[in-house]
């Protein structure tokens, strides 16, 4: 995520690094990396324009200049402008209505239907009873993805006779009140350019649904396009913010540094994978850190919460105690630590991890230890003593793996095992990892 961005700017914070004193002119120097930086990435020019000439103002402060550590200071800046720039605070959803209605509008390919399906998930954890509406009748196969996605997240799709999406929208309406749903999510259909035809029957929707939230879904991936139609959406239909889809594999962040500046409406969600609780609330201040390259250990933290199951992490944490950690508990902890996305993802939030490293090593062998111990009887995985040679060649088998590999999944229970025993002993710095996947 903005990888190519964070490359560039650290480049320009070098150029100060280590300077006893800083002078008018190599801060002059830093600013004109840091806009060639920002232009680079795809930003907005007049975005670009304000954000480096705030930069340059505050960075020749006298403050600055007579700075025991000037090149922190001037990192300190820059994060304060990009702060600014992204919207300063999280702004989350104004659902009034009873029910509260969202549209969810935006170009073809934009991920509206799969961003719809993560909304519906999003606000069910958060004991909502959502109705999704299946009101985009253009795109081939669009209302049976949302079918298909309402199953897998277990929210019920409306899609009324799927050909008239005025007639749709406004039965649905009907459906949610008679079936007690207290929001209604609206699916709208997308196109592959701005066009009057389609605004116009955004526009009726409008109309008759009178919802609390239009949100416009973009696509991080596309760029200034993107940024063009956001702002011609927001004119059409005075949109109340924005979700910008597939930052996680956007290196550069034009879109979301000019967005908000363009439109005067907030990013309200971003999507950070393909996976269906993959879409997170937006919070400037943790997006220019990662930015910075400053990592986002907020957002881990809200992850790990998120994920963990703290059932079983009581009963784990017991187990811990009375020593009885066999393989079976093991697989269970690798299946959590699944949950919280790749090791790449992970390690991106903690500041100072390693960057452009290649972690496929690390994912494949999670998967393997999984095969490994999915190939193990029942009995073997809850008393591992048991497994002689023979069992391992088995095992090896049932896992298209080697019986070194085997050996190594065994030795990982048994240093992990060795490491509670510690932690046992140690109380209060048991409690720091109480309810985390090992």
């Amino acid at each position: 995520m903005f990888e190519s961005l964070q490359e560039k700017l650290s480049r320009a914070f070098k150029t100060l690094s280590g300077k006893g004193r800083i002078t008018e002119s190599n801060i002059k120097e830093a600013v004109k990396q840091i806009k060639l930086s920002l232009l680079e990435a795809d930003v907005n020019y007049k975005v670009v324009k304000e954000f480096i000439k705030s930069v340059q103002e505050k960075a020749l402060g006298e403050e600055v200049l007579k700075s025991f550590t000037p090149d922190q200071q001037f990192i300190k800046i820059v994060r304060d402008e990009l702060i600014k720039v992204l919207g300063e605070k999280k702004v989350g959803l104004n659902l009034s209505g009873s029910p509260a209605k969202i549209m969810l509008v935006g170009l073809q390919g934009s991920g509206k239907t799969t961003t719809s399906a993560k909304l519906a998930l999003m606000l069910k954890k958060e004991g909502k009873h959502p109705l999704l509406v299946a009101a985009d009748v253009y795109r081939p196969a669009a209302v049976d993805q949302l079918i298909q996605l309402g199953k897998q997240i277990e929210v019920p799709v409306y899609t009324g006779d799927r050909k008239d999406p005025l007639k749709i929208v406004q039965e649905a309406l009907d459906e949610a009140v008679k079936n007690v749903h207290d929001v209604i999510i609206f699916d709208t259909a997308g196109r592959l350019h701005v066009d009057e035809k389609m605004m116009e029957e955004v526009r009726r929707i409008a109309e008759i649904v009178k919802p609390d939230e239009i949100l416009m879904v973009i696509d991080a991936m596309t760029g200034q396009d993107a940024v063009n139609s956001a702002k011609k959406f927001n004119d059409e239909l005075e949109l109340t913010g924005f979700v910008v889809t597939k930052i996680d594999g956007d290196a550069r962040g034009g879109v979301i540094l000019s967005v908000r500046h363009v439109t005067g409406k907030p990013v309200k969600f971003v999507g950070i994978s393909e996976k269906m609780d993959g879409l997170e609330y937006f919070y400037p201040d943790r997006i220019a850190g990662r930015i910075l390259g400053m990592g986002d250990v907020l957002s881990l933290i809200d992850k790990l919460q998120a994920s963990v199951d703290q059932e079983k992490a009581k009963k784990l944490e017991e187990k811990f105690a009375k020593n009885k950690f066999d393989l079976e508990d093991f697989l269970e902890q690798l299946r959590e630590i699944k949950k919280l996305g790749s090791i790449g993802e992970i390690l991106e939030m903690i500041p100072g991890a390693p960057k452009n490293v290649d972690f496929s090593a690390g994912e494949k062998s999670l998967k393997q230890t999984e095969a490994i111990i999915s190939s193990m009887t029942r009995e073997e995985r809850r008393n591992p003593k048991i497994i002689n040679y023979s069992r391992k060649q088995r095992i090896a088998r049932g896992s298209g793996t080697s019986v070194t590999e085997v050996n190594k999944v065994l030795r990982s229970y048994d240093q992990m095992k060795q490491m509670m025993k510690k932690l046992n002993k140690a109380p209060k710095f048991m409690k720091k990892f109480k309810g985390f996947p090992f």
